[in-house]
C-alpha cells in the first residue's frame, strides 16, 4: 500500500528540478512530485521553468508515460499568493509575459508524446487545477478535490487553458457554474461529472497511477503516441472529415513501422510482444 507521500528531503532533489521530485520507478515511467508541501505545492515562477525544462528534456527519448503528484496533503493551490502580491503593479507588457511563460509550461506538459496521468492526491485550485486537466488521465484520492479560485482573487477563469478544458470535460454548463461561483467540487462529484477518470483509496493513488502507466507501456509507443495525437487533435478539428484525414493518416504511418509486424507474429506465437517502438 502507498502511503501519502510527503515532503522530500533536500538531498534527494534533483539538483536541477527545486519545486519537483523527478524519479523513474518503472522503465519508462517518469514520476513528478510537486515539493513545496509547505505552501502546498503552489506555484512559482521557478516551479513554471522547471516545467519547462522537465518538458524540454523528455519531448524526445524512451519515456512512455508520465506521472504528476503533489507532496504532503495537496496536488497543487495554484499560483503562490506570495508571488502574486506584485503583479497588479506590473506594466501590461511584463504581465503579459510573465502569463505567457506559464502558459508555456503547462502547454509543453500536455503537448509531450506521451500520456501524462494526474494523480490528484489532495487540492487542485485555480493553476493547479489547469495542471490537472492538462493531464490526459486524471485518477484521484477521497481527498482530492478542484476549484476555480480565480474569480475569488479577481481574475478571470479563463487561465492556462482552463477554458478550454473544462467544458470539454464536464460540459459547458456545469463549467459555467464551477467558474462563475468559485465552489469546489469533491472527489466523488468530480468522478461523476467526468473530471476524473476514477477515485481510488488515498494508499492506493500511486499504485493504481503505477499499474495504468504499466498496462499504457506495454503497448506498442508509436500507437500510444499517434492515439494521444488525434484524440488531442480532434479535439480542436471541426469537421468528422478533417478527424478521418488525421487517423488515416496515422494508422498508415504505423503499418509502416516494426511494432505492428511484431504485434501480429507474438499473437500468432502466444507470447508478449516486444514492442521497439521503431
Amino acid at each position: 500500500m502507498t502511503k501519502r507521500r510527503e515532503a522530500v528531503p533536500e538531498t534527494e532533489i534533483a539538483q536541477r528540478y527545486d519545486t519537483m521530485l523527478v524519479e523513474q520507478p518503472a522503465d519508462g515511467v517518469l514520476l513528478v512530485t510537486l515539493n513545496r508541501p509547505d505552501r502546498m505545492n503552489a506555484m512559482t515562477n521557478q516551479m513554471f521553468a522547471e516545467f519547462e525544462d522537465l518538458a524540454r528534456e523528455h519531448r524526445d527519448g524512451d519515456l512512455r508515460v508520465l506521472i504528476i503528484t503533489g507532496a504532503g496533503r495537496a496536488f497543487c493551490a495554484g499560483f503562490d499568493l506570495d508571488d502574486a502580491e506584485g503583479l497588479s503593479s506590473l506594466p501590461p507588457l511584463e504581465m503579459l509575459a510573465r502569463q505567457e511563460r506559464a502558459a508555456r509550461a503547462l502547454t509543453g506538459l500536455r503537448s509531450l508524446p506521451m500520456p501524462v496521468i494526474a494523480a490528484v492526491n489532495g487540492a487542485a485550485a485555480g493553476g493547479g487545477l489547469a495542471l490537472a486537466l492538462a493531464a490526459d488521465i486524471r485518477i484521484g484520492s477521497p481527498a482530492a478535490r478542484f476549484n476555480a479560485a480565480f474569480v475569488r482573487i479577481g481574475l478571470s477563469a479563463g487561465d492556462l487553458g482552463t477554458s478550454w478544458l473544462l467544458p470539454r470535460l464536464i460540459g459547458p454548463a456545469r463549467a459555467a457554474e464551477f467558474a462563475y461561483t468559485g465552489g469546489f467540487l469533491e472527489a466523488e462529484e468530480a468522478e461523476r461529472y467526468g473530471l476524473l477518470n476514477r477515485v481510488v483509496p488515498a494508499g492506493a493513488l500511486l499504485d493504481e497511477a503505477l499499474a495504468m502507466a504499466a498496462q499504457i507501456a506495454a503497448n506498442s509507443p508509436g500507437g500510444v503516441q499517434l492515439s494521444k495525437r488525434a484524440l488531442q487533435a480532434n479535439m480542436e478539428i471541426a469537421s468528422y472529415a478533417a478527424a478521418l484525414e488525421l487517423e488515416n493518416r496515422g494508422q498508415a504511418l504505423l503499418t509502416r513501422g516494426d511494432d505492428m509486424p511484431e504485434a501480429l507474429a507474438a499473437f500468432k506465437e502466444k507470447r508478449a510482444p516486444r514492442f521497439t517502438g521503431r
